[in-house]
């Protein structure tokens, strides 16, 4: 795993917060949770591949 993809991951994570808050303060709460929800699908979609290197991983280690 790459140090990059934390950083992106933390970058998403610091962008999404103060969008939040931005939308929170305006009085848009359903747009702030929207936002929310996209970062987190965001970052389980860079996470996928991931995973799948994981569990490839795990089958060859163990022969299955």
């Amino acid at each position: 795993m790459d140090i990059e993809l934390i950083f992106k991951i933390a970058a998403i994570g610091i962008v999404v917060a103060v969008l939040n808050q931005l939308l929170t303060r305006s009085g848009r709460e359903e747009q702030a949770m929207l936002t929310t929800l996209a970062g987190l699908i965001v970052v389980l979609f860079m996470l996928i591949d991931e995973i799948a290197r994981l569990f490839s991983t795990i089958k060859s280690v163990f022969g299955l």
